[in-house]
């Protein structure tokens, strides 16, 4: 091949668009959906998935812009069909980010950018290995925790039980491949952070397409 084939390839590739797919997780309290917040009214270019889900639809809310609602059978039809990268059960009612979601995201250019729990984190990596996965937490476990009791939205029981799970999630730490520090009145800096990770990567240059 002549040398300047050779060139317009590699720049043909440099230039080429390089779609992410980002997890942002890390145990309650940490302020996932702070950042994710943040991210939007900085008006940062990412995909976001609509969920499927299994509740009623409420007032207000627009089928698929808000959620896809489906019935319990559509989403066990999904669940063996394997056309979900992650589910749980949420109060008794059953939530799942379908791969075409993810598809259509990853398609149209932009960073896809999934916020879930660190079980749902380990789910979507066993399927997507080349997603890059930021653990977010607070500066210490004491910070955490005052900040669960600081939302005053559950009872005694629950609330100990959210903690001891937050406690475990923590151990998980080493299956991430960023940390991310949420720490109390700085959440622009946890922010750029997390940017700044998400810019890197696309920069790589052995960066791989996410293949669901």
């Amino acid at each position: 091949m002549p040398e300047t084939d050779v060139t317009d390839d590699l720049y043909a590739t440099i230039h080429a668009p390089r779609p992410l797919l980002v997890i942002l997780s890390g145990p309650s309290g940490v302020g996932k959906d702070a950042v994710m917040a943040h991210m939007h009214h900085l008006g940062v270019p990412f995909y976001q998935v609509v969920t499927a889900a299994t509740r009623s639809q409420r007032p207000g809310e627009i089928d698929g812009q808000d959620y896809h609602f489906v019935t319990i059978e559509q989403f066990a039809a999904m669940i063996e069909q394997k056309e979900l990268l992650e589910h749980a059960v949420v109060y008794g009612d059953y939530k799942g980010i379908p791969k075409s979601e993810v598809r259509k995201g990853l398609a149209s250019g932009l960073d896809v950018v999934l916020r879930v729990d660190v079980q749902g984190a380990a789910a979507i990596r066993s399927l997507a290995p080349q997603a890059v996965a930021i653990f977010l937490t607070a500066s210490s476990e004491e910070e955490m925790v005052a900040r669960l009791r600081g939302r005053q939205t559950e009872d005694p029981g629950r609330l100990a039980m959210r903690i001891a799970t937050a406690r475990e999630e923590l151990r998980r730490l080493s299956e991430f491949d960023y940390v991310v520090v949420n720490r109390d009145g700085q959440l622009d800096e946890a922010v750029r952070q997390v940017l700044a990770i998400i810019t890197a990567e696309r920069c790589r240059v052995d960066w791989e397409a996410v293949v669901l």
